[in-house]
This record gives structure tokens, sequence and C-alpha cells, in this order.
């Protein structure tokens, strides 16, 4: 009996995670959606919208809590609960970085972009496919899939590296444009430092089932 009501209580937290995980996914690709689209009205609601994702993150904090001292779990089960508080920590810290996205958007209001945004896009889709597949290796204790997906880092920090040389020859040859390529900088950083925090994710999910830690950093 004790049994089926800890995994019952593992259920709600899963579930508690796994809306967490949507409603970041989602503030991700729309931070940049309305900053392409110049929406500034979006912006504000990505920016209100990031108190219920902190909201939902103390309460599966607290949740995970009162398991733990209720249940005293040993081993794996231990892991599992850790793991849920870690990547509910880092769900946190990437809708921070889609609310910093949404600020950038307010401070540049409707200027124009000093080159099109085709880059930063392909950036958001890459960071939110990264982080619903970690999910998915999480809640499908996925260890060969968590492993995968660090290794797609590579592609996020090539193109935050080609987005900064691309801007910093605009601010070289016209220091009036510092201000608008330097925003947009701040951008493909957020989204390259989302990808970061998914790999934490994974390294987490191998931890979770196998005990091992790793660290999967493929960069030379």
């Amino acid at each position: 009996m004790a049994r089926k009501a800890f995994e019952q209580e593992l259920q709600d937290l899963g579930k508690g995670l796994r809306e967490l995980g949507g409603m970041v996914e989602e503030a991700l690709v729309a931070s940049v959606d309305a900053l392409k689209r110049r929406d500034l009205e979006k912006a504000r609601q990505i920016i209100d919208g990031d108190r219920e994702v902190n909201e939902r993150r103390f309460a599966i904090e607290r949740q995970t809590f009162v398991v733990i001292a209720t249940q005293q779990p040993m081993a794996v089960d231990l892991r599992t609960l850790a793991a849920v508080l870690e990547i509910a920590t880092e769900l946190e810290r990437i809708g921070d970085y889609a609310k910093g996205i949404a600020r950038i958007t307010l401070k540049m209001g409707i200027d124009p972009f000093v080159k099109p945004l085709i880059d930063i896009p392909r950036m958001a889709e890459k960071a939110r496919s990264m982080l619903h597949r970690a999910l998915e290796a999480f809640f499908e204790r996925d260890v060969e899939l968590a492993r995968a997906i660090p290794a797609e880092d590579d592609e996020m920090d090539a193109l935050y590296q080609q987005i900064f040389r691309d801007l910093t020859a605009y601010i070289i040859a016209d220091p009036q444009l510092v201000d608008r390529s330097s925003y947009l900088i701040w951008v493909a950083h957020n989204l390259e430092r989302a990808a970061d925090r998914v790999v934490n994710i994974c390294e987490r999910v191998i931890f979770m089932v196998t005990g091992e830690i790793v660290e999967l950093d493929f960069r030379p």
C-alpha cells in the first residue's frame, strides 16, 4: 500500500514537471516569435507569465520535499526525486531566458533589425526540440536518448558564434548600430544558454537511471 501511494505521488510530480516543461517550451519559442513580429504585447505577456513558471517550479519543489520526508525513499527512487528537483530548477532558468528575450523585445521596440532574423529562430526551435526530447528521456528513462541530445549543442554553439561574428561586423562597420546589434547578440546568447541547461537535464537523467555521474560536454 505504501509503495502504491509513493508511485502515485511520483506520477503527480511527473505530471507537474511535464506541464512546467510545456510552458517553458512555449515561452522560449514565443519569445523569439514576438521579437520577430515586433509584438510588444506578446512580449509583456511572456514576462508576466514567468511568474506562473516560478510558482510551478516552487510547487514541485515543495511537493518533492514532502515526498522525501514522508516516504524516506532509497536508491533509484531518491535519485528520481533529486532529478525532479534539478530539472524543475533548470526549467525555471530556461523560462528566465525566454523572459530575458521578451525584455529585449521591449527595449528594441519597433526599431528595424540590422539583419533579417534567420539563425535566431532556428536556434529557438532547436533549443525547444532539444528540451522536449530531454524531458521525454526523463519520463521514459531513456539513457541513450539522454546521451545523444547533448551532441546537438555543438550546432547551437556554431549558430551563436555565426550570429556573434555577423553582428560584430555590423558594429565595426557602423558604431551607431551597437545597441541594436548587441540586443540580438544577447538574444542568441540566451538561446545558447538554454541549450546548455538542456545538457544539464540529460546528465541528470543518466544519473537518475544509472547512478553514473557524467559531463556531456562535446566541445574540445
